[in-house]
């Protein structure tokens, strides 16, 4: 049996829907965004190395696009220094090298400049929903949580179109109890919150996550968290080291000291059950972001496993058999 003819989720009101966002487009397309939607595609790629089907679950989805010629992201331009960047590689890299973007890197960009109202320059950048969305397959699904009514109407509009993806409006956190684990057994699940609570998004985060992992141990768990100053992150990444997980890798990119409350410094994903291999797919990119983002200072990136798999508590001394016996 054929698969069904996949709709076409971009061809519609792509444009409409983009200039009406009024949260995330001061900010789309920045450093974090670039970083956040190469890992988000790094994930997708390994999942689709297997032909059974996988659901993409995003428990802050947003309204799906951004227009980067509204009044919005020209006040803060921040994507000038985030996706910008990546369209002249030679005029930010400093070496010989820097003309050419890594594969996976170079993927990412061809794939939003295809998008309709692309042709003739970037003028919109999708948000993580329409990001799947191009690089799933027909038979792969998604669940896209947004609270915000007026952006959750947004994402429905986008993909009215696009029987892979579903809308909910509704708390993400909260509905992945719902959503776990999804029919297809495989998948990813993108939290990506605005960190409106600060700090206490974390305790949410974790409390989401050890719900999720109870429910679906094997998922793949990406979360998105700004760096501003290293302390408030510190907490959560030693509570991911012990969330009973085997693998976790953290990718992270700094373009200014991890030291300052007053602006986003940097950022991280942080995978649990990352796949095989991804810290060696996401080495060169990170490297390549880490040469063409960098601002008044060199960018700085790291790429660890928070938890190895064969990570293993040091083995007992072994015991010597007993020596003869001194009288």
């Amino acid at each position: 049996m054929r698969p069904a003819r996949r709709p076409q989720p971009i061809l519609g009101r792509l444009s409409a829907a983009a200039a009406m966002n009024y949260r995330h487009a001061y900010h789309a397309g920045n450093f974090a965004d670039v970083l956040k939607h190469a890992v988000l595609l790094a994930l997708i790629e390994a999942l689709k190395l297997k032909p059974a089907p996988f659901c993409v679950i995003d428990t802050h989805a947003g309204s799906g696009c951004y227009a980067l010629d509204s009044a919005e992201a020209d006040k803060t331009g921040e994507y000038r220094d985030g996706i910008a960047r990546l369209l002249f590689p030679d005029l930010h890299g400093g070496d010989a090298h820097a003309a050419a973007l890594p594969p996976l890197l170079r993927r990412w960009l061809d794939s939003i400049l295809a998008l309709p109202g692309n042709e003739h320059g970037l003028k919109l950048y999708p948000g993580s929903p329409l990001q799947a969305a191009l690089a799933m397959r027909d038979t792969d699904s998604a669940q896209l949580c947004e609270l915000h009514p007026e952006e959750s109407a947004r994402l429905r509009e986008l993909f009215h179109r696009d029987a892979r993806m579903h809308v909910h409006g509704r708390n993400g956190y909260e509905a992945l109890g719902a959503l776990l684990p999804p029919k297809e057994k495989r998948g990813l699940v993108l939290i990506d919150p605005p960190y409106e609570a600060q700090e206490a998004e974390y305790r949410l985060i974790e409390h989401a996550l050890k719900g999720a992992l109870e429910r679906w141990p094997g998922g793949i768990y990406a979360v998105w968290y700004p760096i501003k100053r290293r302390s408030q992150v510190q907490p959560f990444l030693r509570w991911l080291q012990h969330c009973g997980a085997k693998r976790v890798l953290r990718a992270e990119l700094l373009v200014h000291g991890d030291d300052s409350p007053l602006r986003l410094n940097g950022s991280g994903m942080a995978i649990i059950n990352a796949p095989w291999q991804l810290d060696e797919t996401l080495r060169e990119p990170l490297r390549a972001l880490a040469r063409l983002l960098a601002q008044e200072r060199p960018a700085e990136w790291k790429l660890d496993w928070l938890v190895a798999e064969s990570a293993a508590p040091p083995a007992a001394p072994a015991r010597l058999p007993p020596g003869p016996r001194r009288r």
